[in-house]
């Protein structure tokens, strides 16, 4: 077995075990959380790199929540310490006034000693945490922020199609989200193989549902779509090469390389990508999968901008 990247996430078989989210609270529409949805209250914090954080910094632009909810962007290179404010001047959120995510996580909780995570919403009027529980932050965005929604924000979370988006948010989160970096942190060949397997088993799978509708469920932009997209656009760029996940590159695979051009050229998914983030952070980070932290030059970014033809879809279905 190889030394792991995180030995406290790794188990006895190799295979990458995630840690669960620490702080859980959450925002609701009327306070009876205790931490109601106030404007100009709540600071998001990200990682443009980091495809958990892009959901809620996707869901935030689409709903237009930008004038409701502040954003503060960490440096793309973790140090010892964890995620650092190094981008903005003097080295401090000018937002937060934290110099490091860690010092929020502390002075929540003074004993938590787990990795540091991204996206967390903190509140800056208790100077506390609020949560890093990304599945639910951004459907909260849609759920619990409406009054502040732009006019014409999509429905993202509709009740009656719940059901079967948990159900593909479930598969996707387990073989393709996490199954990167189940194939990537793996340290041993098996653990490396089952992850590879379950993988592209699932994206084959989506291919094929995938020709038929121009969406992940029904014939509508969901959550769903946000989900599977920030893994996707990640995928040529780093999953391919540094996490092994090589049977064929995205580009390959021509309906989900489609669909997901068709995303990128949507407001609020290409606009908030951000290549150069997303490369230095893996390739300079993981220091066991890439010790000489050589970020490559590729792969062209001008493909994303390619036509896609997938309005058609929606078009067709329409039409029956």
């Amino acid at each position: 077995m190889t030394t792991a990247q995180f030995t406290r996430e790794t188990g006895s078989g190799g295979d990458f075990k995630r840690q669960p989210n620490r702080f859980t609270e959450r925002v609701s529409v009327d306070g009876s959380s205790g931490w109601p949805a106030e404007p100009g209250r709540y600071q998001l914090i990200v990682s443009m790199a980091c495809p958990w954080a892009h959901r809620s910094v996707i869901v935030r632009r689409l709903l237009g929540l930008e004038d409701a909810i502040g954003l503060s962007v960490v440096d793309p290179i973790r140090d010892e310490r964890g995620w650092r404010f190094t981008l903005d001047p003097g080295g401090k959120d000018p937002a937060t006034g934290l110099a490091y995510l860690s010092e929020a996580y502390q002075a929540t909780d003074p004993a938590y000693d787990g990795r540091v995570t991204v996206p967390t919403l903190y509140d800056t009027r208790t100077t506390r945490v609020v949560t890093n529980d990304y599945p639910q932050l951004s459907l909260d965005l849609s759920t619990q922020w409406t009054d502040y929604h732009r006019e014409d924000a999509p429905e993202l979370y509709p009740e009656d199609l719940r059901k079967e988006i948990d159900a593909v948010n479930d598969s996707v989160f387990r073989d393709i989200n996490n199954g990167v970096y189940r194939c990537g942190f793996a340290t041993t060949q098996e653990a490396y193989e089952a992850a590879y397997d379950a993988l592209f088993a699932r994206l084959d799978q989506l291919e094929e549902r995938l020709s038929g509708q121009r969406y992940l469920v029904g014939d509508r932009l969901t959550e769903a779509d946000v989900r599977l997209f920030t893994t996707l656009v990640r995928f040529d760029a780093v999953y391919h090469g540094h996490f092994k996940c090589n049977r064929n590159k995205l580009a390959e695979m021509p309906v989900l390389w489609a669909y997901a051009r068709d995303l990128f050229q949507t407001p609020g998914f290409g606009d908030t990508v951000d290549f150069d983030h997303i490369k230095r952070h893996y390739y300079q980070t993981h220091d066991r999968i890439n010790p000489t932290r050589i970020v490559p030059k590729g792969p062209d970014p001008a493909g994303w901008q390619a036509p896609h033809d997938r309005h058609e879809l929606t078009r067709g279905a329409r039409s029956r």
